[in-house]
């Protein structure tokens, strides 16, 4: 199998990479949806990052990656008394999963698993989609053509961080905690409300519009296509780097002071804008601090808050008919103002 295309091969599109890190680093962000057209890297992006991801560790052989120094969150297999000795644990790759359009319901979050039911006779649960991406990542590429059936599952999922089964006289409960990551085409639908305020940030992306840049997207594709193996080894060491930046920033991003002047900036911001509830602040500051564990830094700043404050509120603004200006240029006005 071909190794993925690198992340740091990807030309441009610096608020899309900045975005999959900050998810990477903070998973309470909510995660990421990338909108753009068609060829523009969103699903290549998405992919790459997932070779980048540290390693988690698990219940060793677990089926839903319980955590075995978090029993209170694991499934009833992992909590059962396992004798004197702990659980044996694992390494493994965060997971990355893919969550097909077309995916039925019983895909989704699991079902009766029918040959134990035929052979042994045994009624057992056949874990889902939501089991595999537990820990890790769910990426739905054009999640706004999701069915809306699906589209409430997730919800109810986000909300809570368990899934639920009762069907078939089964009755499994176990956790579905991950990043949620979405890519579309505005052009073939918009998003629904509901599940677009579930990602915690939102970028936009477009074709690279001047021709050096074209001509570089094209020459690395075309050599990753003509050998995958020996362009992914050239970048290697870049691909180390970012890896490394990521274990750094997660091992850091849990003790970086907050100060009450950044909290007050970004209540004053989303006052500004009229954003709805609380969720705009807490995303915030939630996304400000990933990206100051990113940056190295000490503390989170008022200007780690509003350079992400764009993929942090564009998609929580309400529709203002009498202003045609687009999100990104509502914030960029909101911001010169708080700085006036």
């Amino acid at each position: 199998m071909a190794p993925p295309f690198p992340f740091s091969a990807i030309v441009g599109q610096t608020e899309m990479r900045d975005a999959l890190l900050m998810a990477a680093v903070e998973p309470s962000l909510g995660g990421v949806l990338v909108f753009g057209h068609r060829g523009t890297g969103k699903s290549t992006a998405v992919r790459a990052l997932a070779g980048l991801l540290p390693k988690i560790e698990v219940v060793a052989g677990c089926r839903y990656n319980c955590h075995p120094a978090q029993p209170a969150m694991n499934c009833d297999l992992c909590r059962a008394p396992r004798g004197k000795g702990r659980p044996a644990r694992a390494k493994v790759a965060a997971p990355v999963i893919d969550l097909p359009l077309g995916a039925s319901e019983d895909r989704v979050v699991g079902a009766l698993d029918l040959e134990k039911a035929l052979v042994s006779g045994e009624k057992a649960f056949e874990p889902g989609l939501l089991a595999a991406a537990n820990r890790g990542f769910l990426y739905i590429d054009e999640a706004n053509l999701l069915e809306d059936h699906l589209v409430d599952l997730l919800l109810d999922v986000a909300a809570s961080g368990v899934n639920v089964v009762e069907r078939e006289g089964l009755s499994v409960r176990h956790a579905a905690r991950f990043v949620l990551v979405g890519s579309g085409n505005p052009e073939e639908g918009e998003l629904r409300p509901q599940l677009l305020d579930r990602f915690g940030l939102s970028v936009e992306v477009a074709s690279p519009d001047s021709v050096a840049d074209r001509v570089e997207v094209i020459r690395r594709r075309d050599a990753y296509d003509r050998d995958p193996e020996g362009f992914a080894k050239r970048y290697k060491a870049q691909e180390g780097k970012i890896r490394t930046r990521i274990a750094k920033a997660k091992a850091a991003v849990g003790d970086l002071p907050m100060p009450d002047e950044t909290l007050a900036t970004a209540a004053e911001l989303c006052l500004a804008l009229g954003v709805d509830g609380l969720r705009g602040e807490l995303t915030l500051i939630r996304a400000a601090r990933a990206r100051a564990a990113l940056d190295g830094d000490d503390a989170v700043t008022r200007a780690h808050l509003l350079t992400v404050a764009p993929s942090a509120l564009r998609h929580r603004l309400r529709r203002d008919p009498l202003d045609e200006a687009g999100s990104t240029a509502r914030i960029d006005r909101a911001i010169a103002a708080l700085d006036a």
